[in-house]
């Protein structure tokens, strides 16, 4: 496949797209059921994460729905066939049509994926997030890349990320060289503040907590702690978020080109609509979290001291500053986000 074809296939993906969005959602004749589809989805997500049944499990019944039962998924935990950074690959290589990654797993393979997973310390609500990601352009940015590895990227919600940590921070010392679970850019984020951080798969972090290997971590905000019983041997959550980031969906161009042409609309329809429908239900659910994790863990909500969160800010300005060096379509992204932070004041 030549990558104009590629880039082709995808635009006129999202042209349906968009036309689809205008129209009742009508369902898929029930004559396509008889060329029934079913597609093998691994998740970066466990089982026991909220997101695997309230994201991808939702998205697999929705698409369902619109197809009248002719596109079913089966659906597979972090680490049932593989897990974490790898799912990316086994999806650019066709062993399964498709997965759900952070974006911070192919910063190698998109100029702009640290921007679609969030750059720390930059842009503070959902609805900012939600804008550059659709709006202004950054997903556009990184599937640029991706189609020609034969991918696509569709991001599939906004959630703050947020630190929980199993010992309090009450100055610059406390915070030096703690010991986090991270990824990606937020990595680099948390190293140059001062911390330790250290990539642990989903599947492997309550025990690393619990055993000590890290003293903290951040999987999205309240909702992922909760989800995932990190409350359980991690007391303190801090507020403010340290960034807004995104989970997405990756998907193989030649297994969406193969789908019916109503199909695949149907397909593309429902990962849009669902974007904005997660993002808004994962506001209110990270209130609804923290609330019982407070009365339910005895989880107590924690403010980082001034002195480190002077250090962060620091440190927010040189990764941009650093992952807009990537490239062209980097720079880019750089500057949709200064451009929306100068509008808001932040800069």
């Amino acid at each position: 496949m030549t990558e104009n074809r590629v880039l082709l296939n995808r635009r006129t993906l999202m042209r349906g797209t968009a036309v689809g969005l205008l129209a009742a959602p009508a369902l898929v004749g029930k004559g396509l059921a008889q060329g029934a589809v079913t597609w093998r989805v691994q998740s970066h997500w466990p089982k026991a994460s909220s997101s695997f049944n309230d994201s991808l499990g939702m998205f697999a019944k929705e698409v369902e729905r619109r197809t009248d039962g002719a596109f079913k998924m089966t659906l597979l935990g972090d680490g049932e066939f593989a897990k974490g950074t790898d799912i990316y690959n086994i999806v650019r290589r066709g062993v399964v049509p498709m997965g759900t990654i952070s974006p911070s797993y192919i910063q190698d393979n998109a100029q702009a994926a640290s921007f679609l997973y969030g750059i720390p310390g930059t842009l503070r609500e959902s609805w900012e997030m939600q804008h550059v990601v659709k709006n202004l352009g950054i997903e556009a940015l990184v599937n640029e890349d991706l189609a020609k590895e034969g991918t696509m990227a569709l991001a599939e919600k906004v959630l703050p990320t947020e630190l929980t940590l199993t010992k309090n921070v009450t100055s610059v010392s406390d915070f030096q060289g703690l010991k986090i679970r991270s990824s990606g850019t937020m990595m680099d984020f948390l190293s140059m503040a001062g911390a330790a951080p250290q990539y642990v798969p989903g599947s492997e972090l309550y025990q690393a907590l619990s055993s000590g290997v890290v003293d903290g971590a951040h999987w999205g905000a309240a909702v992922g702690a909760q989800s995932m019983s990190l409350w359980e041997v991690c007391k303190y959550h801090v507020k403010p978020p340290i960034a807004q980031t995104t989970d997405a969906y990756v998907v193989n161009l030649k297994a969406l080109e193969a789908l019916d042409d109503e199909m695949r609309t149907a397909f593309m329809d429902a990962a849009e609509t669902r974007f904005y429908r997660r993002s808004i239900e994962y506001v209110h659910a990270e209130a609804v979290a923290l609330s019982e994790g407070q009365r339910d863990n005895n989880l107590q909500v924690i403010h980082l001291p001034d002195e480190v969160m002077s250090m962060m800010s620091e440190a927010s300005r040189k990764v941009m500053d650093k992952e807009a060096e990537r490239g062209e379509r980097a720079a880019k992204a750089a500057d949709i986000y200064r451009g929306l932070m100068t509008d808001m004041g932040y800069i």
